[in-house]
């Protein structure tokens, strides 16, 4: 069995999908299997860069990665900090 982790770190397309009347899009059953999207899953919508693009992303992990960011930034500026003062 593939390692999931490994699997969602490629790019991937999952098909296409058509906006209903209401707003609403379908998500692929692959792409909600392999992203671990259920029903009632909060997602983020983004609008991407010239207005032209669409990106969702699942909101715990958009959470996760802002967390791990931010973990990532305070090393750095305790690094650059270090060499400052050396």
């Amino acid at each position: 069995m593939e390692d999931k982790d490994m699997k969602c770190k490629e790019h991937k397309f999952y098909g296409s999908t058509t906006v209903g009347e209401r707003g609403q899009i379908v998500i692929p059953a692959e792409a909600r299997r392999d992203l671990d999207i259920a029903p009632s899953a909060k997602l983020l919508v983004f609008g991407g860069p010239g207005g032209e693009t669409l990106m969702i992303a699942r909101a715990d992990s958009m959470a996760k990665y802002i967390t791990n960011a931010k973990d990532l930034m305070t090393r750095m500026e305790e690094l650059i900090a270090k060499e400052e003062g050396e």
